[in-house]
């Protein structure tokens, strides 16, 4: 009888010991946060560092980005299938008023659209506005066109065609893009106009910014628009662009600076830089947004996000230049960081 006894109690004690391990197993998977975002390619190499640097610093939070477009990732935020979305197109306020429990759009980052090709005996290019609006008009069709050599002397440029890419999905960087073209191209504005998606005149398409890019890459006599940092990342020259003063300006982290200053941001934080003054502004620059509600009632996933963003709007701001893109300004994060801290969370 003792001896069963005994064995009843030293069974207790294994199970004691291992419910005693278990325990802190079981706490530290109640806090682990997995968050969803999905959206723009635009800043895609900058969020995917942003998420990476801050799961180092937060092993409990672990953040997966789809890079799908601004079209996909409006799509799936108003959905509620993610957590957050990414757009470099402001929200117009009918897609707002769809989004259950509302949403806030959040200045991240900034940085420059610019004309990448491939033409491997051309080291520099010059594009005057009218060039540009033409070759995506499917007007200027050979790289030698009087409307290109008039801006390039000195330059050799071939008897060859000009074969336009563009993007193939619903996106921010489009819509940014053809909004320039409708301000400064009146056929443009009359023809395909501004949107996430147009009807494009002539080219053909790749999904995302890095398929684009891809496709600059294999096609001799491509051009295509494509964000800054994945033309400096994958060695494609792009062209100087003719800016509003008439100047003829190469994409820097300075002149997409000054583009930016010569716009203010209103309230709602919906900047739309169509074609910006300056001598020395980049003529092709935009803000990007995380896409947020104002309230999570999960209060884990709601102050993890708000973490998250806040990291992006401080630390995070550290590694925007080595990327290609350009830090905020000073009081653009103060009104942003502002706008985060109000979002609540809990029920």
């Amino acid at each position: 009888m003792i001896s069963r006894i005994a064995g009843k109690l030293k069974k207790l004690v294994v199970l004691a010991g291992v419910a005693a391990l278990l325990c802190p197993l079981a706490a530290q998977a109640d806090d682990q946060v997995q968050l969803v975002g999905a959206g723009a390619t635009f800043p895609a190499p900058l969020y995917q560092q942003w998420f990476k640097d801050y799961h180092e610093k937060h092993q409990n939070v672990v953040i997966e980005f789809q890079a799908i477009g601004s079209g996909g990732g409006i799509k799936q935020f108003t959905a509620g299938t993610v957590d957050f979305g990414a757009s470099d197109a402001a929200m117009t306020d009918k897609e707002i008023a769809a989004v259950q429990g509302g949403a806030l759009l959040l200045p991240m980052t900034a940085g420059s659209i610019v004309l990448s090709y491939n033409l491997p005996d051309v080291k520099e290019l010059k594009l005057s506005r009218d060039a540009y609006a033409g070759i995506f008009m499917g007007k200027i069709i050979k790289w030698n066109d009087a409307a290109i050599a008039g801006s390039n002397p000195g330059v050799t440029l071939p008897d060859s065609a000009i074969n336009v890419v563009h993007r193939a999905d619903g996106s921010g960087t489009t819509f940014n893009f053809t909004g320039h073209l409708s301000a400064i191209s009146a056929d443009w504005k009359a023809g395909p106009g501004q949107g996430k998606s147009v009807n494009w005149p002539t080219g053909v398409g790749g999904k995302g910014n890095d398929g684009v890019t891809a496709l600059i890459k294999q096609t001799p006599g491509a051009i295509g628009y494509i964000e800054y940092g994945y033309a400096m990342n994958s060695g494609l020259p792009f062209a100087q662009l003719q800016n509003k003063a008439g100047k003829f300006v190469p994409a820097t982290l300075d002149s997409a600076a000054e583009a930016l200053a010569a716009v203010e941001l209103p309230a709602n934080f919906r900047a739309f830089i169509t074609d910006p003054e300056g001598d020395g502004s980049y003529p092709i620059v935009t803000y990007t947004w995380i896409l947020a509600h104002p309230s999570y009632s999960d209060a884990k996933k709601g102050a993890a996000l708000k973490d998250v963003i806040l990291y992006g709007l401080t630390e995070g701001q550290n590694c925007s230049k080595a990327l290609g893109y350009v830090p905020l300004p000073g009081a653009v994060v103060t009104k942003v960081k502002a706008e985060v801290e109000g979002i609540k969370v809990g029920s």
